[in-house]
């Protein structure tokens, strides 16, 4: 079997290439990459391969696809359903698409390309698997940065409850699926196994460092006005202030454990994901 993984140069595709030459020799992996020449450490053979115009040759005798979501929010339906098609047209046995916690209902705006993705999968005819990833405890690493520098961890989340995992507890459940049986065909809701909120994660950062650093509620404009402040682009502070708010609604909150029953052990503690953050 051979496995192939796209955006391999991503920090997802990286880790994942990484666990999986512990599970398979390394000519049977395959980094797909738009910039060939960054794959060049991976140890594995690397292929062209653009999201934008992906090639169905570069797909040759590739078995299973680990579709990792494209990094240009607002390009992904396109993209996505052209490297479906692409798979398709090259005879690939299943993929594995790395999708957002409950993609189908989320309030999170991302959840609209993941959710698209999803049905253009389900209408290609192809096996696949859906891996609905929650949120990464990396995302708040800008976060914590900005609080160790100004004595604050700001947000608009209020006592939204965070089952986050770190970006390794996903890309173990994705090489347990690309390299297991009796997936074809499901969907895993994947979070980490223990919830925490923004106080909480400011707490952790105050033990961790010595440093009194609370979390500050804001209200969402004044917190995209923050972001835009920082130097965040105001288009994209406006859309992290509004995930923030549907973190409020319980929109990252899930107690389902699946990610830690598909990966055979506990899920990053925030106590350790801090940790990874501040190191």
């Amino acid at each position: 079997m051979t496995i192939a993984i796209t955006g391999a140069t991503g920090q997802l595709g990286r880790l994942v290439i990484d666990k999986l030459k512990g599970k398979l020799p390394a000519d049977r992996i395959v980094a797909l990459a738009r910039s060939p020449e960054k794959a060049a450490d991976l140890g594995v053979e690397v292929r062209a391969f653009d999201y934008d115009r992906p090639d169905a040759a570069a797909l040759a005798g590739v078995e299973t696809l680990l579709l990792i979501s494209g990094s240009e929010v607002g390009k992904r339906v396109p993209q996505h359903e052209a490297v479906i098609a692409a798979a398709k047209q090259a005879g690939i046995g299943c993929i594995v698409y790395t999708s957002l916690l409950r993609a189908d209902t989320t309030p999170i705006s991302l959840g609209v390309e993941h959710s698209a993705t999803e049905r253009a999968l389900v209408a290609s005819g192809l096996p696949h698997t859906i891996l609905r990833n929650g949120w990464y405890i990396e995302n708040y690493a800008a976060g914590v940065a900005g609080a160790l520098a100004h004595g604050a961890l700001i947000g608009a989340a209020r006592q939204g409850r965070i089952a986050a995992a770190a970006r390794a507890d996903y890309a173990d459940a994705a090489v347990a699926v690309l390299t297991g049986t009796g997936h074809d065909g499901k969907i895993y809701e994947l979070a980490g196994d223990t919830a925490f909120t923004l106080a909480d994660l400011a707490a952790e950062l105050s033990r961790q460092t010595g440093r009194d650093i609370p979390y500050t509620n804001l209200p969402q404009g004044d917190y995209a006005a923050a972001l835009t402040g920082a130097g965040v682009p105001a288009p994209f502070a406006e859309l992290l202030a509004g995930w923030d708010v549907d973190t409020a609604n319980g929109a990252l909150f899930d107690d389902g454990k699946a990610l830690s029953k598909l990966i055979g052990h506990p899920t990053t503690s925030l106590a350790d994901g801090v940790k990874a953050l501040v190191g």
